[in-house]
């Protein structure tokens, strides 16, 4: 699913026109953002929490030049699903196997 798609599902059971839809998820989107980009993690109550991550310093390798590179300590953003969330993933049984990130649709 595109977020196109979210847009119009939400649209559809809402009855919200899909533009206020669009404004409301952007607005949404930068929100998060912005939230982790301060400093703060973001709860969310049955969904889940975003999160920053620190990753430590670490030796690096660039295989095509064959020297070590510095990589300084930095941070990163990442999603802890509720385990709400969770257990309604686990016991769901439409899904087959694991979902593949392509960047065409089929046709």
């Amino acid at each position: 699913m595109r977020k196109a798609d979210l847009i119009s599902k939400i649209s559809d059971k809402t009855g919200i026109p899909k533009v206020d839809v669009l404004v409301t998820l952007e607005t949404m989107f930068k929100e998060i953002k912005a939230t982790l980009a301060d400093g703060e993690n973001l709860y969310i109550r049955g969904f889940g929490s975003f999160i920053i991550k620190k990753r430590a310093a670490k030796i690096g390798r660039n295989i095509k030049k064959n020297i070590a590179v510095s990589i300084p300590e930095h941070f990163i953003p990442a999603f802890k699903p509720a385990k709400e969330f969770v257990h309604e993933i686990k016991s769901s049984t439409n899904i087959k196997e694991a979902p593949t990130f392509k960047d065409e649709p089929e046709d």
